[in-house]
């Protein structure tokens, strides 16, 4: 898995600024950053969910600036072609490959057991268009590395976007997905009607 050791979330001055400038912006939108990590969780798998629309991307960088967390996300591979590539993996994007699956959850949790930091944000639809069913990836490689998952959100309907509850995967994915998805529902995405709940 390739990512950036240093991303826009680690220089100093500039942090501080676009801090400010997204809580401007979510203000001036309308919207809200709520929620907060346990202090000493700095391992995880976030659930990007729902994920509709391109405007996914920057809302979720700005509510990220808001709640302080340093983020990497996962994206198509095509969005990191040059000459955007250097910029998509300095804000944190991961690129992958959709046929390569399984070598993604392993690389995914190898890289999430070998440091002592990183947060790895995985939308389980896999596409913006309308999913029929989650990916279950993002459970895998939380469940491989041993690091929770938590369940972090856009709501454009009410205009709230942050995270939830924190889990921990017992192992049985079917137990753990009631869980999961009882916290999306009535969550509403930028495009309500490509969001499966069920």
């Amino acid at each position: 898995m390739q990512y950036a050791k240093r991303t826009i979330f680690d220089t100093p001055v500039l942090n501080v600024i676009l801090r400010a400038l997204s809580l401007f912006i979510l203000k001036l939108c309308g919207w809200k950053a709520t929620g907060a990590l346990p202090a000493d969780l700095k391992k995880a798998v976030f659930i990007a969910a729902p994920h509709t629309s391109n405007w996914d991307l920057p809302f979720t960088l700005f509510v990220a600036f808001a709640l302080r967390l340093k983020i990497y996300w996962m994206g198509k591979e095509e969005i990191f072609k040059p000459p955007f590539r250097g910029v998509m993996m300095w804000l944190g994007g991961i690129p992958v490959q959709r046929v390569a699956a399984t070598n993604m959850v392993t690389a995914s949790a190898n890289a999430l057991s070998a440091v002592d930091d990183l947060i790895l944000v995985v939308a389980p639809e896999g596409t913006r268009s309308k999913a029929l069913y989650w990916k279950t990836g993002f459970y895998y490689i939380a469940h491989a590395a041993q690091v929770p998952i938590v369940m972090a959100f856009l709501d454009y309907e009410r205009k709230v976007g942050g995270v939830g509850p924190v889990l921990y995967p017992c192992g049985d994915i079917e137990k753990d997905m009631v869980v999961i998805k009882d916290f999306y529902k009535g969550i509403k995405g930028k495009r309500a009607d490509l969001f499966h709940e069920d």
